[in-house]
C-alpha cells in the first residue's frame, strides 16, 4: 500500500535531514520535492497546493527554523496537515435511533458496491446487529447471483425479487421486509454504470426518497487515482453522500485518491478495502494512514488484527500448558492458525513502524511455508506430536514421505520448535497472556 509515494516522501525528507538550520530557501526547495511526489502520486493538483502552502506556512515558523532537529520538526507538519487532509478523525457509520439502518450503496460498475455491501455487512453482523442484504441490480448480467453467493458465505440473507422488477420497488419492498423480520441493519446493493449518466443518477435518486437511507456511501476504487475526485464530485452533487468506501486500497502503490477525496467533496472515507477476502474491509482512520505513508507504521491496527485472531480461552490453556512444561507441536500449529487468521504477513510487516513499503519490495515472504509446517505436523502421530523427542531417521522419512516434503524440512522444523519451546520457558518465568501474540517478540517461524 502507498509504496510508490512512501518511498518518493522519504526521499525528499532526505533534503531536511541534510541540513543543520533551515533557511526559507531551504524549505521551498525541500518542499518542491515534496510536491513533485504527491503529484507523480496522482494527489489532485488543487489537494497538492493547497497542502504544499500550509506545510510551508508552517515549516517557515520558528518551531522549525529555531530547532535543532528541522528535519524531524518537517516531518511532524507533513503528518499533522496529512492527517487534516483526510479528515482529522475516525468518521463512523451512522446508526438510525430507530431500526433498521438503511445503507445505500452508490458508484460506478467494477469499483466493489456488491462485495463491498456484503463486507460491511459481515462487519456489523460480528458486532451483533442482523444485517439484510438487497439486491437492486438488475441490469448487470449475474449481480444478483454474486450478491447471493456473497451472502451465503457469510451466512446472511439477501432480499431479490429478480431481473425484471424496477430497483425502486425492490429497495422499497426489501425495506419493508426487513421491518417486518426484524432485521436491523439493510445494506442496498444498486446499479453502476461504466461510467456517469443521467438515468443511473435519475434512478438513485428515486431509491433515495423511497427509502431515505441513513448513509449513502460512494464506492471508489481505489486504484483510479485522481479521476476517483471527478467521480465523487459528481455522485455527490446529485446524492449528497454521506461517506466514502475506497476499495483495492493494498493494491494502490500512489495514494492519489485518499488524499484527495475527503478534501474535495468534504464528505469522509468511512472504510477502505483491503484485499480480496470477504472480511479484507477495515474503518478509515486518517491518523493511521499517515502513518502508513509516512514509513511510521500502524501499531494500533496490527494490534486489533492480533485481538480480533487470537482466542482468549486458547490463550489461557496455552499459558497452564507453558507454566507446566507440556507445550506441544498441536499448540504449535493452533499458533500458526493465529497467526493465519490475521492476513497477508506482509501487509502485517506493512504495519510495523520503520518497515516501510518500499524495504518490503524484494523481502518477499515465503507463506507456503506455513502450510508446510502445518502438512509437517499433521503428517506425525499424536504421540510423535505430543513428543517431538522420539522422532527418529525412520520417523521423519515417514513424516517427510506424508507431508509431500523432506526430511531436511521436517529437521528445520523439530528445530524451530526446540527454540521456541526455550523461549516459551522464559515466558512462563516473567509471565504470559496472549500466546504468541504478548509480550515477547512475535516470531515468524520461516
Amino acid at each position: 500500500m502507498f509504496e510508490s509515494l512512501s518511498e518518493k516522501l522519504s526521499n525528499a525528507f532526505k533534503f531536511f535531514r541534510n541540513k543543520g538550520k533551515l533557511t526559507e530557501a531551504d524549505v521551498k526547495a525541500g518542499m518542491r520535492e515534496i510536491k513533485l511526489a504527491l503529484l507523480e502520486a496522482d494527489v489532485n493538483f488543487k489537494v497538492v497546493r493547497d497542502f504544499v502552502k500550509m506545510v510551508s506556512e508552517r515549516a517557515v515558523g520558528a518551531e522549525v527554523m529555531e530547532s535543532l532537529l528541522p528535519a524531524q520538526q518537517i516531518v511532524k507538519i507533513v503528518n499533522e496537515e496529512m492527517i487534516r487532509l483526510m479528515g482529522e478523525t475516525q468518521a463512523k457509520l451512522t446508526i438510525a435511533p430507530k431500526p433498521p439502518t438503511v445503507v445505500m450503496m452508490v458508484g460506478l460498475q467494477g469499483a466493489g458496491k456488491t462485495t463491498h455491501a456484503g463486507k460491511l455487512a459481515g462487519m456489523y453482523k460480528k458486532q451483533g446487529k442482523k444485517p439484510l442484504l438487497v439486491a437492486c441490480d438488475v441490469y448487470r448480467p449475474a449481480a444478483i447471483k454474486q450478491l447471493q453467493i456473497v451472502g451465503e458465505k457469510l451466512d446472511i440473507p439477501v432480499f431479490t425479487m429478480g431481473e425484471k422488477e424496477k430497483p425502486v420497488k425492490i429497495a422499497k419492498e426489501g425495506l419493508k421486509h426487513a421491518e417486518k423480520m426484524g432485521f436491523d441493519m439493510v445494506f442496498i446493493d444498486t446499479a453502476g454504470r461504466l461510467h456517469i449518466d443521467e438515468e443511473l443518477m435519475g434512478e438513485l435518486q428515486d431509491i433515495k426518497k423511497a427509502v431515505e437511507p441513513t448513509e449513502i456511501l460512494l464506492t471508489i476504487d481505489a486504484m483510479i487515482g485522481q479521476d476517483a475526485v471527478t467521480v465523487a464530485e459528481h455522485f455527490n452533487e446529485q446524492l449528497d453522500v454521506t461517506g466514502v468506501i475506497l476499495t483495492k486500497l493494498d493494491g494502490d502503490t500512489r495514494g492519489g485518491a485518499a488524499l484527495s477525496v475527503r478534501h474535495v467533496t468534504g464528505k469522509p472515507i468511512k472504510f477502505v478495502g483491503v484485499g480480496e477476502k470477504l472480511d479484507a474491509i477495515e474503518p478509515f482512520y486518517p491518523d493511521r494512514m499517515a502513518s502508513r505513508i509516512l514509513g511510521m507504521g500502524d501499531v494500533l491496527s496490527l494490534i486489533e488484527k492480533a485481538e480480533q485472531a487470537f482466542d482468549e480461552k486458547q490463550a489461557k490453556a496455552l499459558e497452564k500448558k507453558i507454566r507446566e512444561a507440556t507445550f506441544t507441536l498441536d499448540d504449535y500449529l493452533d499458533q500458526f492458525a493465529q497467526l493465519k487468521k490475521m492476513g497477508n504477513i506482509e501487509s502485517l510487516l506493512g504495519m510495523m513502524p520503520g518497515v516501510n513499503a518500499g524495504a518490503l519490495k524484494d523481502a518477499k515472504i515465503d507463506e507456503k511455508q506455513l502450510a508446510r509446517t502445518e502438512a509437517i505436523i499433521k503428517s506425525m502421530t499424536k504421540k510423535e506430536r505430543e513428543k517431538p523427542d522420539i522422532i527418529n531417521a525412520s520417523r521423519k522419512q515417514r513424516i517427510a514421505r506424508g507431508s509431500g516434503t523432506t526430511v531436511e524440512d521436517v529437521n528445520k522444523l523439530l528445530k524451530q520448535f526446540d527454540q521456541v519451546r526455550k523461549m516459551m520457558k522464559q515466558f512462563a518465568n516473567g509471565g504470559m497472556k496472549k500466546g504468541m501474540f504478548g509480550k515477547g517478540k512475535m516470531k515468524f517461524p520461516m
